[in-house]
């Protein structure tokens, strides 16, 4: 764990964050099982709060529409349940957050692929020495390892620093 590193990073995230809110930007996080719960409860600390009371921020997790998430694998598949999701609600000046403790989940790919080739600001919290959709991000924080607890663990304390450090 580089306490420094989740600092620098932290910082990093927390200006691109305030640039996108200042664009009326959203913040779109998304991730897959226990990333998806963490790409939840991020969201949620940024549109609640974490700490302080303040004004609520435009945050939102693409994990958590089951109704969403089940007709585009059903309709379309799987690998498109982010993506599509991007398609009907991003713009320009949203920051797209996927989380990935292996960086190589078909999903998140596609959505990272889609959000760069639109000009999106990326930011990964990947794990496993970034994956494949480190290529995709503008920015990231990576956990170079490749045990998802350890990884979840560490994510976990960059996102909580970087609430902390917006508000």
């Amino acid at each position: 764990l580089d306490k420094d590193q989740i600092l620098i990073k932290g910082i990093k995230l927390k200006n691109l964050i305030t640039k996108c809110l200042s664009s009326n930007g959203k913040l779109l996080i998304f991730g897959n099982g226990g990333s998806a719960a963490d790409a939840q409860h991020f969201s949620t600390e940024l549109t609640v709060r974490l700490k302080k009371n303040r004004k609520a921020l435009a945050a939102m997790s693409l994990s958590t529409d089951t109704s969403a998430i089940t007709a585009i694998g059903n309709d379309f598949n799987f690998n498109s349940i982010f993506k599509r999701q991007l398609e009907a609600i991003s713009n320009k000046n949203d920051l797209i957050i996927p989380i990935s403790t292996s960086g190589n989940s078909k999903n998140i790919l596609e959505a990272a692929k889609y959000a760069y080739k639109r000009k999106n600001k990326v930011f990964g919290i990947l794990g496993n020495k970034g994956g494949k959709v480190k290529k995709y991000c503008s920015e990231s924080f990576i956990v170079s390892s490749n045990n998802p607890s350890r990884i979840q663990e560490i994510h976990i304390i960059f996102w909580q620093t970087v609430c902390e450090i917006v508000e």
